[in-house]
């Protein structure tokens, strides 16, 4: 009987790589199922799920990574995974600037933000006020700030470790704001999903897979981190190890009521704010 293909969408980065790395390299099976891997980037993969513009016509991925910010717009078509979830734990997207040091003297300015649907924007549109933003792709943030086109920039991806050794003022590290406001529970960051269609015993069985995946990437970091260290943008091996172990944690593994509890915090905060049109029902899979 042939193998049901499944497809799977991740972005381009060395946490996200580390995961997949055990389905990716054969090293993990999953019985009766071929995993192909669709790597595009975080924003793209929101709008994907969302099926909007560009994507109306293609098919939903069955297994996607999305920003926990956009599984409000999604929630119709998919369960949250209990496992693949990217969570900062006193650290998170972080506003820097070469000019200004303080989000007082960014009141009126701009700041590039790196997608609508990205939980970075949505911290910064629920914790700031009176800052203008505008929506760039994550990896010219930093060119834009140095080129004038922007006052200061919303770092997420391996900036978040670049910008001191760079020479960027930072304004405020979202990870270290959230600890404070949600009473030390996790920054809820991306999320890996899957398709309700698929059914709960399909479901649960990619989450089981993925789950094992990121067990053998710890198990095996000899092999896991070089290989994605091939998605490390400009990083050497060390900063890249740190930054796959600062989003591949235990919460990574299963989130747990922690996890549930930050997503509920999270949901809660934009729905306030109107940055969403409701809260969502939160059934781990």
């Amino acid at each position: 009987m042939q193998d049901r293909i499944i497809h799977v969408g991740h972005s381009p980065d060395p946490d996200d790589a580390f995961m997949f790395y055990g389905l990716a390299s054969g090293k993990v099976k999953l019985e009766g199922i071929r995993i192909e891997h669709f790597l595009e980037d975080i924003q793209s993969l929101n709008e994907r799920a969302m099926q909007v513009g560009a994507y109306q016509d293609t098919p939903l991925l069955e297994v996607t990574a999305i920003s926990a910010h956009a599984f409000p717009f999604v929630a119709d078509k998919y369960w949250i995974m209990r496992t693949g979830a990217s969570m900062g734990e006193g650290y998170g997207p972080v506003i820097v600037s070469r000019k200004y040091k303080s989000l007082d003297e960014l009141k009126g300015k701009v700041v590039g933000t790196p997608g609508l649907l990205t939980t970075a924007t949505l911290l910064f549109k629920i914790f700031t006020e009176g800052i203008n933003n505008i929506d760039l792709p994550f990896d010219k943030i930093m060119d834009a700030i140095d080129d004038g086109k922007i006052d200061a920039g919303l770092l997420i991806h391996e900036g978040q470790i670049t910008y001191q050794s760079l020479g960027y003022n930072k304004i405020l590290d979202f990870g270290e704001l959230w600890e404070k406001e949600a009473n030390g529970l996790p920054l809820p960051l991306g999320l890996d999903v899957v398709r309700k269609d698929l059914g709960e015993n399909m479901a649960r069985k990619l989450s089981h897979g993925l789950k094992e995946s990121i067990k053998y990437g710890y198990d095996h970091q000899d092999e896991a981190i070089p290989y994605a260290m091939k998605w490390g943008r400009g990083i050497d091996y060390k900063l890249g190890e740190k930054f796959v172990k600062m989003y591949v944690s235990e919460l990574t593994i299963d989130m747990g009521e922690q996890g549930r509890k930050a997503l509920e915090l999270l949901f809660q905060k934009g729905f306030e704010k109107g940055l969403i049109p409701k809260i969502p029902e939160i059934n781990l899979y």
